[in-house]
C-alpha cells in the first residue's frame, strides 16, 4: 500500500533519515565497539543489546527510505471554506449528541488519542472536501454508519505553525 504524504511529511521523514544516519548510527557503532572491547562476546549482554539497537536503527532507516520511494504525494491545500489536510474541524455527532474536535492528517501522522485522524480513516475520508454545515454519512464496516455535521473549520495554522485563516 502506498502511503499518502504531504511535502511537509516528506521533509520530516528526510530529516529523520539524515539524523539517524549522521547521529544515531555513529552512536550505535561506538556502543558496539565499546561492548566488543569488554571481552567474551558469547556471554556479553551489552554487546548483544548494542547490536540490537544498531540493527533497529538500520531497519528504521530502510523502512523510511522505502516509504519515500513508494509514497504518493498529496496536496495539503484546500478551498478556503472546505476541510483539507492539516485543518482542525469541529464535528457534531448526531447519534451521540456530542461535538468533538479533530485535526485531519496523513496516515503517518494520525493518532486518534491526540485528536489527529487520518485521511484514510472512514471519518477522514468522509469529511475531506466538505464545508461547514454539511451533513455527512460516515460509512462503517458491517453497519449502516452514522451522521455527522461539520460545525467549523480552523485553518489558523499549518504544520509549520504559520498563521493562515479561520472560518
Amino acid at each position: 500500500m502506498r502511503e499518502q504524504l504531504t511535502e511537509g511529511d516528506v521533509r520530516k521523514i528526510k530529516e529523520e533519515i539524515e539524523y539517524r544516519k549522521l547521529v544515531v548510527r555513529k552512536k550505535e557503532l561506538e556502543a558496539v565497539k565499546e561492548a566488543r572491547a569488554q571481552g567474551d562476546l558469547s556471554e556479553n549482554f551489552e554487546y548483544k543489546a548494542a547490536k540490537q539497537d544498531k540493527n533497529r536503527n538500520e531497519s528504521r532507516i530502510r523502512y523510511l527510505e522505502r516509504m519515500l520511494k513508494t509514497a504518493k504525494i498529496v496536496s495539503d491545500t484546500s478551498g478556503e471554506d472546505e476541510v483539507g489536510i492539516n485543518n482542525t474541524v469541529e464535528l457534531y455527532f448526531e447519534e451521540d449528541d456530542e461535538t468533538e474536535t479533530y485535526r485531519l492528517v496523513t496516515s503517518v501522522r494520525g493518532n486518534s488519542l491526540e485528536g489527529r485522524i487520518s485521511i484514510e480513516s472512514p471519518l477522514g475520508k468522509a469529511i475531506l472536501g466538505h464545508k461547514v454545515g454539511d451533513r455527512i454519512r460516515v460509512k462503517t464496516s458491517g453497519e449502516d454508519g452514522y451522521y455527522i455535521v461539520v460545525r467549523s473549520i480552523d485553518k489558523s495554522t499549518d504544520e509549520s505553525g504559520d498563521k493562515i485563516r479561520k472560518f
